[in-house]
């Protein structure tokens, strides 16, 4: 399955897209969000499923099913916007509250065995060269965690920018 993550509503999307067939799993910003509050529920209540009950209560799963994931956000600081953020926060039961050594590094033990091939495309007017250096070094720490290769990682000045690079 691939899926895509992204902070623009669908109807943007659908602009910048190429493939929107029915194998691409998309979680945009049309739906309301709870934030996440760190309660690991999804690690000791209800092992790999978020205990919050709307819309992204189970992010856990479907990256347990996604061969390809892509992200699509604005750069804040050489971080994910907001949405994707919570997004990814709610994803945490991906993986298990356990740690290994993984690279003579600290890391989260996997929960499923799926390998996910990431693409990341941040958006922004003036993104600095250390906001892009921080968010290459953010996109790699999160890749470890999740069991996932990076791809590509692309900057634009706007979203109008991407139309034609995307899927």
């Amino acid at each position: 399955m691939k899926m895509l993550i992204s902070d623009l509503e669908g109807r943007e999307l659908q602009g910048l897209l190429l493939d929107m067939s029915s194998e691409l799993t998309i979680i945009s910003k049309d739906f309301p969000i709870h934030h996440c509050t760190g309660c690991f529920g999804c690690w000791t209540r209800t092992p790999a499923v978020c205990i919050i009950r709307d819309k992204y209560g189970d992010m856990g799963e479907q990256l347990s099913k996604c061969e390809e994931l892509f992200i699509i956000s604005q750069c804040f600081y050489g971080g994910f916007s907001p949405f994707v953020k919570n997004i990814l926060d709610r994803s945490i039961s991906y993986i298990h509250p356990y740690f290994v050594i993984r690279n003579g590094e600290m890391h989260h033990r996997r929960r499923y065995d799926n390998v996910i091939h990431m693409h990341v495309w941040f958006y922004g007017v003036n993104i600095t060269d250390i906001e892009k250096l921080t968010a290459e070094k953010l996109i790699k720490a999160n890749s470890i965690n999740f069991n996932s290769v990076v791809e590509d990682i692309s900057f634009y000045n706007s979203i109008t920018e991407m139309r034609g690079q995307l899927l």
